[in-house]
């Protein structure tokens, strides 16, 4: 699949619900209206439709929510998709999580291929971790943490940069992630979805103000090391580890972007800071062929804008798009 800048979009991410455990201050209300179920795809469909991706030449495929490790039968999902790493069509199959089940399905998901997870933790002080995340409780997640490296899992953590609430905490999260051997990448909070009048505005915090910060304490050597993923990587020479950032406002990563997103109601949203997308339900139910659904397919992928066009500023302070994180895909 090419798009019409000859981007190859070899990356698909896959929102399997939009429910989760937590309320990420910066992701979601605290009174969120969920999805109801009925307009939810079944695993099955869900694998279908992630099955046409691959053998269109997707090589790599993250599922997400919400947090995906909250939905019913999830692990049938993973066991699904394992099989085309078996075959050799899939390269990697992850996922991105809060950690909050990681104890619970870290072994089963190690047994089936994935080799790799992400996971979101802003903070290493429990009280500010339980504001942050509304419902969330830092000792499961490192329960989840141990878990997964006991299972052979490689860790990324993701930490988004809030100004004013985790911004002193950048050298302890670097000394943390890399003392266990696990990455570690920041990211730029993103306006996505109504959280609250001016509140993403008073989180913003560009990361070239966090690099600036960091490299006065640590040494960075940028590196040419990828994942798939829009994030730029830099060794610290201090720990060893790699640092990570992911900046979506100071400096987008759209010129190189090779992934598309599809939500748990089958819509497939071609940039996720664009409002267009395609319906792939409909095709997908369409007929047992999925003749129709590769045209579908097709046609979204003609339609990959350039980039997108997020700005947080006194004169922006609403979201750019009116969908929350959750809803695409984190």
């Amino acid at each position: 699949m090419i798009d019409p800048f000859g981007r190859h979009i070899s990356y698909l991410r896959v929102s399997v619900t939009d429910r989760c455990d937590f309320r990420c201050v910066y992701c979601m209300a605290e009174d969120m209206t969920f999805l109801p179920k009925a307009e939810v795809l079944s695993l099955e469909e869900l694998e279908r439709l992630c099955g046409a991706f691959i053998r269109r030449g997707v090589k790599k495929l993250r599922l997400t929510g919400g947090e995906p490790l909250v939905r019913k039968n999830v692990m049938s999902l993973f066991r699904g998709l394992g099989k085309h790493l078996d075959s050799g069509a899939l390269e990697e199959l992850t996922l991105t999580t809060n950690g909050s089940q990681l104890a619970k399905y870290a072994k089963e998901l190690a047994a089936i291929g994935v080799r790799r997870v992400n996971v979101s933790m802003d903070t290493l002080d429990p009280d500010k971790f339980r504001e942050l995340t509304r419902w969330g409780d830092l000792d499961q997640v490192m329960r989840g943490l141990d878990a997964a490296q006991q299972a052979g899992l490689h860790i990324k953590i993701n930490a988004v940069a809030l100004r004013g609430v985790n911004d002193m905490e950048f050298g302890e999260l670097i000394r943390f992630s890399h003392g266990r051997g696990m990455d570690l990448v920041l990211i730029e909070v993103m306006p996505m979805g109504e959280i609250g009048a001016d509140a993403r505005l008073d989180q913003y915090l560009p990361l070239s103000l966090a690099r600036a910060e960091i490299a006065r304490h640590f040494t960075l050597t940028e590196t040419d090391y990828r994942t798939g993923g829009p994030a730029r990587y830099f060794k610290v020479e201090e720990t060893g580890g790699r640092l990570g950032f992911i900046t979506p406002l100071t400096h987008n990563f759209c010129e190189s972007c090779n992934r598309v997103r599809l939500t748990c109601t089958g819509t497939l949203y071609m940039c996720l800071g664009q409002e267009d997308a395609a319906d792939l339900r409909g095709p997908l139910r369409a007929s047992e062929s999925d003749e129709i659904l590769d045209q579908a397919i097709t046609a979204a992928i003609a339609r990959k804008p350039k980039g997108h066009d997020f700005v947080i500023d006194r004169r922006h302070t609403g979201p750019a798009v009116p969908r929350h994180m959750s809803v695409t895909g984190g």
